[in-house]
């Protein structure tokens, strides 16, 4: 069954603020809730850190996500608080005399059940409630089956995305923000490691909607031209390295979408091709949280039931061997110390790395899948349990 929160009838009362609760949407540009609370009057911005949950932010996630916030209250008067969100956000719209609350949806279970519950205590207050598609090109549930059902192949998924157009984005709308008199800085959260092992990461990355705009311009003009003859070649910087930026909502997915496609049109024909390798990848975002939230339990048990049974050989140094890049196979090793150092590996290596911890060590994928969780950048739930499952 699908869910959706549905848009108030009432209007927030004249003179009271609206709250915008931030999760994994971090930008103002093309933000759909950002957008419709803006458009009814004074906002206030918040951020609950949620991390008791089932799939807590890894330790790289966790460097991103402060980096990121940091860079999002230099522009915003942003509220973070750190609790059960279920709990957090009802309590701080009553304290706030906010009349409406606006968010992007979540398609994780363990998400979309908070929300649920969030939206019904609001709503037993006489808070509005409303949600939007702030994460997708396209929503979990349009699309689907001739006969209505879920895709578990992806090509056929692909076909069903090319006959739906991708929405262009939306500017940053102008807002008038509602200042928070208890405001407490981001360093509360307690999100940046007390161990300095992230500084080679700072060199690397610019986390926020700012690095995000940088990455993209270089995206559209010569990665993307260029992306079917480099991508899979791990030693050229061939890829998008968007990933992370995608994953905290940094950047809208149609923002991607229509800045490779204008690429492509002035581009020649050869290049166009490669741009449609480039929205290829898009799709097999989709098409990951389209498995999750058709499949919840992606992320811990097997897809294919035929491995329920498998048995697997449960080794602890082989498995850190294979975590600190150590087995003596180089492409492996290589793969695994730049996990290590930047947070973050190539497409092409991480199959690599991948199938030989699964299919020629036998180590439970679970093992592998919570390591990238907790080593990469833009750990993702639903790519990272789709690519390991």
């Amino acid at each position: 069954m699908r869910w959706h929160s549905r848009a108030s009838e009432r209007r927030p009362k004249e003179g009271r603020p609206s709250l915008l609760w931030f999760r994994q949407d971090l930008r103002l540009a093309d933000n759909p809730a950002l957008a419709a609370a803006a458009a009814q009057g004074p906002v206030i911005p918040l951020y609950v850190l949620e991390d008791n949950g089932a799939w807590p932010p890894g330790g790289a996630a966790r460097w991103w996500l402060h980096e990121s916030l940091v860079a999002l209250a230099a522009r915003i008067p942003l509220v973070v608080l750190h609790g059960a969100a279920a709990e957090v956000v009802p309590a701080f719209a009553r304290t706030a005399g906010t009349s409406a609350v606006y968010w992007n949806r979540r398609y994780d279970p363990a998400g979309i059940a908070c929300d649920k519950v969030v939206e019904a205590s609001l709503k037993n207050d006489g808070v509005d409630a409303e949600s939007f598609n702030g994460r997708l090109l396209f929503e979990p549930w349009e699309i689907s089956t001739s006969i209505g059902g879920s895709f578990k192949v992806f090509t056929a998924f692909a076909r069903a995305c090319a006959e739906k157009p991708v929405r262009p984005p939306g500017e940053a709308p102008r807002v008038r923000w509602h200042g928070w008199e208890e405001r407490a800085p981001v360093d509360s959260l307690g999100l940046k490691p007390q161990v300095g092992w992230y500084a080679s990461m700072e060199k690397l990355w610019q986390p926020g909607e700012l690095g995000a705009k940088k990455r993209l311009r270089r995206v559209a003009g010569d990665v993307a031209a260029h992306y079917k003859n480099r991508r899979d070649f791990p030693a050229m910087d061939g890829t998008s390295r968007l990933s992370p930026h995608l994953h905290f909502g940094e950047v809208s997915p149609q923002t991607v979408w229509h800045a490779a496609s204008r690429a492509a049109a002035e581009e020649k024909a050869s290049a166009a091709q490669s741009v449609q390798q480039f929205l290829r990848q898009l799709i097999w975002r989709e098409f990951s949280w389209h498995l999750l939230y058709h499949f919840p339990a992606l992320p811990e048990k097997p897809w294919n039931p035929k491995f329920a049974r498998f048995h697997w050989r449960s080794d602890p140094e082989t498995l850190r061997l294979w975590q600190k890049g150590l087995t003596g196979y180089p492409i492996v090793d290589a793969g695994m110390r730049q996990l290590w150092r930047t947070g973050w590996m190539h497409n092409r290596v991480r199959m690599i790395a991948g199938s030989f911890l699964v299919k020629h060590l036998l180590q439970d994928w679970r093992s592998g899948e919570e390591w990238f969780w907790d080593t990469l950048v833009d750990a993702d739930l639903a790519n990272n349990a789709a690519g390991w499952q």
